[in-house]
């Protein structure tokens, strides 16, 4: 069975493919030049420069770049970092299973929602509340590391959440105002790192994480952005403000 990253990179791929199609045809049509040209100038069957064209044909990078070199174009490939991996590890799903467990009944929980523009990403968990009604992107760290990093992709990432496919069944409530959670590991590391970088998390995260704590467990009103610890190592595992 297909995975929802595996769906994901396949529609990225297959978007991506189109784009360079539609570029390729119209830097040829531009130079006013016909696919047989192309071809004899690429090394390659005018066949299948059709097929790049329309996009049905999956060329490699070694193709592209006779294609682009054959029509004085340059062509650039590279990664560039977005919103971060969607890959979690074991820290996180338990970190998951207890943010779910220790839940109010009025909040409604959404894991793992593709945000698509204009940044690309997932958001660990989307916390409703139609009484307020308020939606919370909450992003699930085990281990705290580039915290710029983090959090640009978690502004990011939220500010995104209209382009998700459950925005229009928040908005439905009215007119839903958007905020953010982060719930880290709590680990003698992380709390390190939260301590070098305090000024940073407060900006980014201003309301009392007591408040937020409050909010989450019973029926008080949501504080705006906050920043709890998982305790995992306790027993129970549990949610907490320091």
């Amino acid at each position: 069975m297909r995975t929802r990253l595996q769906v994901e990179a396949d529609r990225r791929t297959a978007a991506l493919r189109h784009s360079i199609a539609a570029d390729l045809r119209r830097l040829r049509e531009d130079a006013g030049l016909t696919r047989a040209a192309v071809a004899t100038a690429a090394g390659v069957d005018s066949t299948t420069i059709s097929k790049v064209e329309t996009g049905q044909f999956l060329p490699t990078l070694e193709l592209y770049g006779r294609l682009v070199a054959a029509l004085g174009a340059e062509l650039h490939a590279r990664p560039y970092p977005s919103t971060g991996p969607p890959i979690h590890d074991r820290h996180q799903a338990r970190m998951a299973e207890l943010l779910v467990r220790s839940l109010h009944a009025r909040w409604h929980v959404s894991p793992e929602v593709a945000v698509r523009r204009p940044s690309r990403g997932f958001v660990d968990a989307v916390l409703f509340d139609p009484r307020e009604p308020v939606i919370v992107a909450t992003e699930l760290d085990s281990d705290l590391r580039r915290i710029e990093q983090l959090l640009r992709w978690s502004q990011e990432k939220a500010a995104a959440l209209p382009s998700s496919d459950g925005w229009t069944t928040w908005a439905r409530t009215g007119d839903p105002r958007t905020s953010r959670l982060l719930v880290a590991r709590h680990t003698r590391a992380n709390r390190a790192v939260a301590a070098e970088t305090r000024r940073q998390l407060r900006e980014a995260y201003p309301a009392d994480p007591r408040d937020a704590l409050e909010s989450l467990a019973g029926s008080a009103a949501w504080p705006g952005p906050a920043m709890l610890w998982a305790r995992l190592e306790t027993d129970p595992p549990r949610l907490s403000w320091a």
